[in-house]
């Protein structure tokens, strides 16, 4: 009778080295096998080959030659990176020798490149890029002292559905913000609720739904921001928060309700300063992941709601129910914020 065949437990590096700490610490190779369930004679070839080369992995082993020249590996870099987006089959199927796609993944991993998802980022013309600097050169010498004194504000769309189709790029680590292997994010009004609401260091301002007809003209426009937002809470809390210090600024984006004259006349007849905040650029207010937080509170609720009065409700009280610590540690991060836009030169950057 043939006896049956022992199947070969393929033991891991971190394993290996922790056996071989282990070893080094002064259990005998033996008493290391058995701690971390190696058999003897594994412990023992572990053991000699991390004495004879410095380390635990496995030494490259004889086969067929490699279908790939040094030259054709740096070729296969160039063509990736020349369309970030192309698939690794195309690449393959147009190289000579033909390979496969999964040939091409391992060469790219051996260069660091691996297929990520690309990062949706607003579009940024090179005038964006410009006025980003130029709010960076603005900010640079600023201190938490003058940070506490802004009032973010934002609008947010609340959807429970987003099913948006990912895209894939070659990138290493640390390349997932460059222009060609980011996703312009254009704004799109497929939302059930929107939302607007302002932070300020220590504070949590009034969040309101806003409410419109939609369609064609029934959008939020500067009658309706004045009435609902400007009016409705902001010129209370900003009068409220300006006695207890001064030169309060009111940040907003470049919506165009926000920039048309009428709202300009607005702040000049309220007294209400300004902060600047160039256009496309929701990385350099800390409201953004304060909205993705709120999202995230949402989406882990054991029922999500199934109505807009329901999911009105819902919002609003996780509004209410979010800790301040969960605002300031992201008004804390903007200085670091300012260096990013220098260091990116008014590109995307990571936050």
């Amino acid at each position: 009778m043939t006896p049956p065949k022992t199947t070969r437990v393929q033991i891991d590096e971190a394993t290996k080295n922790q056996f071989i700490g282990a070893v080094v610490a002064g259990l005998s190779v033996r008493q290391a096998g058995t701690q971390y369930g190696i058999r003897k004679s594994t412990a023992q070839d572990i053991w000699k080959k991390w004495q004879k080369t410095g380390s635990t992995e496995n030494l490259p082993r004889t086969g067929r030659p490699k279908k790939t020249t040094e030259r054709m590996e740096r070729y296969l870099v160039r063509e990736s990176l020349s369309n970030r987006r192309k698939p690794f089959c195309e690449i393959a199927n147009a190289s000579s020798p033909r390979i496969s796609s999964s040939t091409v993944r391992n060469i790219l991993a051996r260069k660091g490149y691996h297929r990520r998802v690309a990062k949706k980022v607003p579009y940024l013309t090179r005038a964006h890029k410009r006025a980003r600097l130029a709010w960076a050169r603005i900010c640079k010498a600023y201190t938490l002292r003058i940070w506490r004194k802004k009032i973010w504000s934002d609008e947010c769309y609340i959807d429970l559905g987003d099913n948006r189709g990912r895209i894939f790029v070659t990138r290493r680590p640390g390349e997932e913000f460059l222009d060609e292997c980011c996703v312009p994010k254009f704004a799109q009004s497929s939302v059930r609720v929107m939302v607007w609401a302002c932070i300020m260091k220590g504070r949590k301002g009034p969040l309101v739904v806003l409410e419109y007809p939609g369609g064609r003209g029934g959008g939020m426009n500067s009658t309706r921001y004045q009435e609902q937002v400007l009016d409705g809470v902001l010129k209370q809390f900003y009068h409220q928060v300006s006695k207890e210090d001064s030169r309060i600024e009111f940040q907003q984006d470049g919506a165009a309700s926000h920039r048309s004259k009428s709202t300009m006349e607005w702040f000049r007849r309220n007294q209400i300063l300004l902060f600047y905040h160039p256009s496309c650029s929701p990385d350099l207010s800390p409201i953004e992941p304060v909205w993705l937080e709120l999202k995230k509170r949402l989406r882990a609720l054991p029922h999500l709601p199934t109505t807009v009065l329901q999911l009105i409700q819902v919002v609003k009280d996780i509004w209410e129910e979010l800790p301040i610590s969960d605002i300031d540690k992201h008004i804390d991060t903007m200085d670091k914020r300012v260096k990013a836009v220098f260091a990116a030169k008014g590109s995307h950057t990571s936050f």
